[in-house]
């Protein structure tokens, strides 16, 4: 069984974990992601979940269009596990990379 995060150790890893807010008194963290499309939020949800199923760890969440409302716990445990907060940053690294691409005309390369 995963043990659940001491208040302290939970309230530490969220100054790491940029908009992620505790609800249902620290059982749970949640977060809202926003995209440009809806095909980069599902895109988003498509490779969290080969994340999260290679780690047997999966969030509740929902989706609306271009907006991934997010929550996560740790059921056996009874609260947030470092489970969550691993998957919490691994969803921030994920949307990072959707909403941040290269800028950067790269056409004129050779390799």
């Amino acid at each position: 069984m995963t043990k659940k995060l001491s208040k302290d150790k939970r309230h530490e890893s969220l100054k790491n974990l940029l908009g992620w807010k505790e609800i249902e008194e620290g059982k749970a963290i949640t977060k809202t992601y926003k995209f440009e499309t809806f095909s980069e939020a599902f895109a988003f949800m498509t490779r969290v979940a080969f994340f999260a199923e290679k780690t047997d760890h999966h969030p509740e969440w929902t989706n609306v269009y271009n907006k991934v409302q997010v929550t996560l716990t740790t059921h056996d445990s009874g609260g947030v596990s470092a489970k969550d907060i691993a998957l919490a940053l691994h969803m921030d690294e994920v949307a990072f990379a959707f909403l941040n691409p290269c800028m950067s005309d790269q056409s004129a390369l050779i390799f």
